[in-house]
């Protein structure tokens, strides 16, 4: 039998995945990888969801530097670039990478999805492996604070002092957590949430919150391209960086996990990524004070 991935997104059942599977001659990788063989370089163009090429989501929009005028194609901003890197080493030519748009909170739901992998700086967590799969992390970020230059909380310099202002976070990230127990000290009042940062910052810049959490390079590039009209980065969140760093998420058992995993370690221990971090991050991550 011979069935594309997008008939088994028609099937819609995890029984149909299994037929599909069970189809190519495999059984189902483990979430990390585990012990399944990465697929030969022949069958993993048969393995996406439009066969022959590889369908990449991110952010809409996708913001700098992740990636440059919200445009991935164009292969600039860290993520953009990092795609291009990955799917060389899968076996894809820059051409055979087709981009896709979701909200945030797709990148981490479970189920069938139309698109292969999502890349928008998605904490990896255990909640979420329960969901999807992760590649191996690719950075892992510090989380920022940013406001208006005329906030009466401007001139803060601890977390101590920002207990009362009013956060404007991302639905579904780790930044509604870190807001909520380094500064709220446990409590979820005063914590604003936005299907996604561009929503978050109109509502800085409208007066609806005082501030907006979000990674630090973000941050950065929100004040520095006036996406916050009048806007400073107050410093990071201290103990905020991400233990278990980004990943690149895929649909839970995916048959292209295996070779998702060994391409981002290749390109993880030969020096590329960090490479993509000094070309695009670095002078996003390197002034930002640590708050008190």
């Amino acid at each position: 039998m011979d069935f594309s991935r997008r008939e088994v997104l028609k099937l819609g059942t995890v029984g149909g995945m299994s037929l599909f599977l069970a189809a190519c001659g495999g059984s189902q990788p483990a979430a990390d990888g585990g012990d399944a063989a990465p697929a030969a370089d022949g069958d993993v163009k048969s393995l996406t969801f439009e066969p022959g090429k590889l369908t990449v989501a991110t952010g809409n929009p996708a913001w700098e530097p992740w990636v440059m005028n919200d445009a991935p194609e164009s292969g600039e901003g860290f993520e953009a670039a990092l795609v291009y890197a990955l799917a060389e080493k899968m076996g894809f030519t820059k051409e055979e990478v087709v981009w896709a748009r979701t909200e945030f909170d797709e990148a981490c739901a479970p189920g069938a999805h139309e698109w292969d992998l999502n890349i928008q700086q998605v904490s990896i967590n255990e909640d979420r492996k329960k969901a999807v799969d992760f590649s191996p992390a690719y950075f892992r970020p510090t989380q920022s604070i940013i406001v208006k230059k005329d906030s009466k909380f401007a001139g803060a310099k601890s977390c101590a002092e920002l207990k009362d202002a009013v956060f404007a976070v991302m639905v579904g990230t780790t930044a509604i957590d870190y807001v909520k127990d380094i500064i709220k000290g446990g409590s979820e009042d005063g914590i604003d949430i936005f299907n996604n940062n561009s929503d978050a910052v109109a509502a800085v810049d409208n007066g609806q919150a005082d501030a907006l959490v979000t990674d630090t390079p973000q941050c950065v590039y929100m004040v520095e391209s006036e996406q916050l009209k009048n806007g400073v980065v107050l410093g990071q969140i201290p103990g905020t960086e991400d233990p278990d760093g980004l990943g690149i998420t895929l649909v839970k058992d995916s048959p292209l996990t295996p070779v998702v995993t060994e391409a981002m370690n290749t390109i993880l221990d030969d020096g590329t990524v960090q490479g993509l971090i000094d070309t695009w991050l670095k002078s996003y991550t390197t002034d930002s004070p640590t708050l008190a």
